[in-house]
Protein backbone atom coordinates (compact mmCIF):
# COMPACT_ATOMS: atom_id res chain seq x y z
CA UNK A 1 0.00 0.00 0.00
CA UNK A 2 1.01 3.65 -0.19
CA UNK A 3 2.82 5.61 2.51
CA UNK A 4 -0.23 7.70 3.41
CA UNK A 5 -2.38 4.64 4.06
CA UNK A 6 0.34 3.13 6.24
CA UNK A 7 0.70 6.28 8.34
CA UNK A 8 -3.01 7.13 8.63
CA UNK A 9 -4.19 3.63 9.57
CA UNK A 10 -2.65 3.57 13.08
CA UNK A 11 -3.97 7.12 13.73
CA UNK A 12 -7.49 5.95 12.84
CA UNK A 13 -7.19 2.96 15.16
CA UNK A 14 -5.86 5.08 18.07
CA UNK A 15 -8.64 7.63 17.58
CA UNK A 16 -11.31 4.92 17.59
CA UNK A 17 -9.83 3.33 20.73
CA UNK A 18 -9.61 6.72 22.46
CA UNK A 19 -13.34 7.25 21.81
CA UNK A 20 -14.12 3.71 23.03
CA UNK A 21 -15.74 2.68 19.73
CA UNK A 22 -15.80 -0.83 18.34
CA UNK A 23 -15.44 -1.51 14.62
CA UNK A 24 -19.12 -2.48 14.63
CA UNK A 25 -20.17 0.85 16.21
CA UNK A 26 -18.00 2.83 13.77
CA UNK A 27 -19.41 0.84 10.88
CA UNK A 28 -22.96 1.64 12.00
CA UNK A 29 -22.10 5.34 12.36
CA UNK A 30 -20.35 5.67 8.98
CA UNK A 31 -21.99 3.08 6.73
CA UNK A 32 -18.54 1.60 5.98
CA UNK A 33 -18.19 -2.16 6.41
CA UNK A 34 -16.24 -3.53 9.39
CA UNK A 35 -13.82 -5.33 7.06
CA UNK A 36 -13.07 -2.12 5.13
CA UNK A 37 -12.50 -0.21 8.38
CA UNK A 38 -10.21 -2.97 9.67
CA UNK A 39 -8.16 -3.02 6.44
CA UNK A 40 -7.98 0.80 6.53
CA UNK A 41 -6.66 0.79 10.12
CA UNK A 42 -4.08 -1.89 9.26
CA UNK A 43 -2.81 0.00 6.22
CA UNK A 44 -4.11 -2.68 3.85
CA UNK A 45 -6.70 -0.43 2.22
CA UNK A 46 -5.99 2.73 0.23
CA UNK A 47 -7.05 5.94 2.04
CA UNK A 48 -9.69 7.91 0.12
CA UNK A 49 -11.81 10.94 0.90
CA UNK A 50 -14.95 8.85 0.54
CA UNK A 51 -13.77 6.77 3.49
CA UNK A 52 -12.16 9.50 5.59
CA UNK A 53 -14.97 12.06 5.52
CA UNK A 54 -17.58 9.90 7.28
CA UNK A 55 -14.98 8.73 9.80
CA UNK A 56 -13.96 12.32 10.59
CA UNK A 57 -17.64 13.14 11.07
CA UNK A 58 -18.14 10.18 13.39
CA UNK A 59 -15.06 11.16 15.43
CA UNK A 60 -16.06 14.84 15.46
CA UNK A 61 -12.67 16.03 14.15
CA UNK A 62 -11.44 17.85 11.06
CA UNK A 63 -9.99 15.88 8.18
CA UNK A 64 -6.59 17.51 8.87
CA UNK A 65 -6.69 16.33 12.49
CA UNK A 66 -7.78 12.86 11.44
CA UNK A 67 -4.83 12.31 9.07
CA UNK A 68 -2.30 14.36 11.06
CA UNK A 69 -1.77 16.95 8.33
CA UNK A 70 1.18 19.23 9.01
CA UNK A 71 0.20 22.63 10.31
CA UNK A 72 1.43 25.71 8.52
CA UNK A 73 2.97 28.46 10.56
CA UNK A 74 0.75 31.24 11.78
CA UNK A 75 0.28 33.53 8.75
CA UNK A 76 -0.74 36.54 10.81
CA UNK A 77 1.63 39.46 11.16
CA UNK A 78 1.85 40.26 14.85
CA UNK A 79 1.57 44.00 15.17
CA UNK A 80 3.67 45.29 18.03
CA UNK A 81 3.36 49.08 17.97
CA UNK A 82 6.20 51.27 19.06
CA UNK A 83 6.75 55.00 19.37
CA UNK A 84 9.20 56.66 16.99
CA UNK A 85 9.64 60.45 17.08
CA UNK A 86 6.16 60.85 18.59
CA UNK A 87 4.51 58.66 15.95
CA UNK A 88 2.95 55.23 16.46
CA UNK A 89 4.67 52.79 14.11
CA UNK A 90 3.40 49.26 13.47
CA UNK A 91 5.81 47.07 11.45
CA UNK A 92 4.02 45.04 8.76
CA UNK A 93 7.03 43.12 7.50
CA UNK A 94 8.10 40.27 9.78
CA UNK A 95 11.86 40.69 9.50
CA UNK A 96 14.44 43.23 8.50
CA UNK A 97 15.13 43.31 4.79
CA UNK A 98 15.64 45.67 1.93
CA UNK A 99 11.95 46.68 1.70
CA UNK A 100 10.13 47.50 4.93
CA UNK A 101 6.41 48.24 5.37
CA UNK A 102 4.75 50.06 8.26
CA UNK A 103 1.44 51.48 9.28
CA UNK A 104 2.19 54.89 10.77
CA UNK A 105 -0.12 57.07 12.85
CA UNK A 106 1.04 60.67 12.85
CA UNK A 107 -0.51 62.77 15.66
CA UNK A 108 -2.24 66.06 14.87
CA UNK A 109 0.44 67.90 16.84
CA UNK A 110 3.08 67.02 14.24
CA UNK A 111 2.33 69.82 11.80
CA UNK A 112 5.61 71.77 11.70
CA UNK A 113 8.13 70.59 9.07
CA UNK A 114 11.49 69.23 10.15
CA UNK A 115 12.98 68.19 6.78
CA UNK A 116 15.56 65.42 6.59
CA UNK A 117 17.24 63.35 3.90
CA UNK A 118 18.60 59.81 3.95
CA UNK A 119 19.28 56.87 1.65
CA UNK A 120 16.25 55.11 0.27
CA UNK A 121 13.09 55.32 -1.76
CA UNK A 122 9.69 55.71 -0.07
CA UNK A 123 6.09 55.05 -1.05
CA UNK A 124 3.28 56.53 1.10
CA UNK A 125 -0.44 55.77 0.97
CA UNK A 126 -2.92 57.77 3.08
CA UNK A 127 -5.45 55.56 4.87
CA UNK A 128 -7.23 58.27 6.88
CA UNK A 129 -6.90 61.98 7.48
CA UNK A 130 -4.85 64.51 5.53
CA UNK A 131 -1.08 64.24 5.15
CA UNK A 132 1.16 67.22 4.48
CA UNK A 133 4.23 66.22 2.48
CA UNK A 134 7.14 68.60 2.09
CA UNK A 135 9.47 67.29 -0.59
CA UNK A 136 12.28 69.58 -1.69
CA UNK A 137 10.56 72.74 -2.91
CA UNK A 138 7.12 71.09 -3.06
CA UNK A 139 4.52 71.31 -0.30
CA UNK A 140 1.43 69.15 -0.99
CA UNK A 141 -1.52 67.75 0.94
CA UNK A 142 -2.57 64.13 0.33
CA UNK A 143 -6.03 62.88 1.28
CA UNK A 144 -7.23 59.35 2.06
CA UNK A 145 -6.71 57.14 -0.98
CA UNK A 146 -3.86 59.20 -2.41
CA UNK A 147 -0.24 58.07 -2.64
CA UNK A 148 3.21 59.54 -3.21
CA UNK A 149 6.59 58.05 -4.02
CA UNK A 150 9.95 59.76 -3.78
CA UNK A 151 13.69 59.43 -3.44
CA UNK A 152 14.46 60.00 0.25
CA UNK A 153 17.77 61.69 -0.61
CA UNK A 154 15.58 64.71 -1.43
CA UNK A 155 14.97 66.63 1.83
CA UNK A 156 11.47 65.68 2.99
CA UNK A 157 9.03 65.66 5.87
CA UNK A 158 5.44 64.51 6.36
CA UNK A 159 2.91 65.25 9.08
CA UNK A 160 -0.68 66.12 9.83
CA UNK A 161 -2.41 68.68 7.61
CA UNK A 162 -5.92 68.71 9.00
CA UNK A 163 -5.71 69.27 12.74
CA UNK A 164 -6.22 65.53 13.33
CA UNK A 165 -4.10 62.39 13.33
CA UNK A 166 -3.33 60.86 9.96
CA UNK A 167 -2.87 57.15 9.22
CA UNK A 168 -0.58 56.03 6.42
CA UNK A 169 1.05 52.96 4.96
CA UNK A 170 4.74 53.45 4.32
CA UNK A 171 7.03 51.23 2.27
CA UNK A 172 10.70 52.14 2.37
CA UNK A 173 13.56 50.66 0.38
CA UNK A 174 16.54 51.64 2.52
CA UNK A 175 19.08 51.20 -0.26
CA UNK A 176 16.92 53.02 -2.78
CA UNK A 177 15.02 49.96 -4.02
CA UNK A 178 11.75 50.83 -5.65
CA UNK A 179 8.58 48.77 -5.60
CA UNK A 180 8.01 46.93 -8.84
CA UNK A 181 4.47 47.37 -10.14
CA UNK A 182 3.76 44.54 -12.57
CA UNK A 183 0.12 45.25 -13.33
CA UNK A 184 -1.23 48.67 -14.17
CA UNK A 185 -4.81 49.72 -14.88
CA UNK A 186 -5.65 50.89 -18.37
Amino acid sequence: MDELSESVGPRLKRSRARLGLTLAALSAATGISKSTLSRLENGERRVTLELLLPIAGAYGVSLDDLVGAPRAGDPRVRLVPRQNNGRTVLPLTPQAGSLQAWKVIVPAAQAEPDVRAHEGFEWLYVLAGRLRLVLGEHDVVLRAGEAAEFDTRVPHWFGSAGGQAVEILSILGRQGERMHVRARSR
